[in-house]
């Protein structure tokens, strides 16, 4: 689990009704961002920094540490409370006790604290009945036995005091980025992107946060990513659209009759690489006007001196389309060389495209 510096500012945490701890923040939040880009408001008054980079760069912890202190003294005149640990839940903890937990001692860390910093009163006070007054004699109970006894939220807190997950819920505020973003002048109009999993952590926040820099200087279209469309190939279906537009229907919601199968490649390319497919005679491999090859594809050749064996194919799969327009017709077919590589190929203009790579 990556090491975070935490900073807490204890007069930056309660927000004044003119508006100046919000501008004291996004204050902060620019000369810290100075120091290290990844930089991460989690509420008023918590801000949080991955320290690996910066304790590299400026040489050592102890000067990462001291130059954040005299970054927020300069900067909104409070003194910082500073500490270091693994995840957000400790690394807060770390922050109010002035502590840097080395690496690896977090799991010690985390187990010494008292029930009383996992913000669960009810739960505090069943375990001290219980005869459990540290994080660490909670989370050596059996899940089952916690599951039996407590409710929901307190079998989460059980995983937070084992060491399975890494922040309380709530522990952020989900509004304050966009509370910061106003404040300057740049309104997110649409959700923000999620991982892979629906989840989100240090490094997706991390990402956006560096996104949305890159996006105010080069513009809504200086960041893109992929995203599936309708087609039928798998050149057809990935698209790059603006980081942050709103997501649209269901991929490929169409019939799109004659769509290539599963599997697809994972790399398609915009521009498709010219190459020579040739048979067992050295003869060039065309597709005829019925939908089929002149031999079995036995070389491709990507230039001429790179030249790479067949061991197996399948298809054409031919497709015609746009008889209204152009006309266009092509011929998918599947290679798998002799090093082990897996290519989609396609026929089209009377030439032969190298169309994706598979995994």
């Amino acid at each position: 689990m990556e090491r975070l510096l935490a900073t807490w500012i204890e007069p930056l945490s309660l927000e004044r009704s003119d508006g100046s701890t919000l501008r004291d923040t996004a204050r902060l939040l620019d000369a810290l961002s100075e120091l290290c880009p990844f930089v991460e408001v989690v509420r008023l008054g918590l801000f949080v920094l991955p320290l690996r980079g910066p304790s590299r760069f400026f040489g050592g912890d102890d000067a990462v540490v001291r130059i954040v202190r005299h970054s927020v003294l300069d900067t909104v005149g409070a003194v910082a409370k500073i500490g270091v640990a693994e995840g957000l839940f400790c690394a807060e903890l770390a922050a109010h006790a002035e502590v840097v937990v080395a690496p690896g001692a977090t799991d010690v860390f985390r187990r010494a604290q008292p029930l009383d910093v996992l913000n669960h009163r009810e739960l505090a006070a069943t375990c001290r009945r219980l005869g459990l007054f540290t994080v660490g004699s909670f989370a050596d109970l059996e899940p089952a036995r916690v599951a039996e006894r407590f409710s929901g939220r307190a079998r989460t807190l059980h995983r937070v005091a084992r060491g399975e997950l890494f922040e309380l819920e709530g522990q952020r505020d989900p509004t304050l980025g966009r509370r910061l973003s106003r404040l300057r002048g740049v309104d997110d109009l649409f959700e923000e992107p999620r991982s892979f999993f629906g989840q989100r952590g240090a490094g997706d926040d991390r990402a956006d946060a560096a996104a949305r820099r890159v996006r105010r200087r080069l513009g809504a279209d200086g960041v893109v990513v992929a995203r599936l469309c309708g087609g039928r190939g798998p050149e057809d279906r990935a698209t790059l659209v603006p980081w942050g537009s709103p997501p649209g229907g269901a991929p490929g919601g169409a019939p799109w009759p004659g769509q290539l199968g599963a599997p697809s490649p994972m790399i398609t390319l915009a521009h498709p690489v010219p190459l020579v497919l040739r048979d067992g005679e050295n003869r060039p491999v065309v597709v005829g006007s019925r939908g089929s090859l002149s031999g079995a594809p036995a070389t491709v050749i990507f230039s001429a001196p790179l030249r790479r064996e067949v061991l197996w194919y399948a298809g054409p799969w031919p497709l015609v389309e746009r008889w209204w327009s152009r006309h266009r017709r092509r011929a998918h077919v599947q290679l798998v060389l002799a090093d082990g590589e897996a290519l989609l190929v396609v026929a089209e203009a009377e030439r032969w495209w190298l169309a994706g790579i598979y995994d």
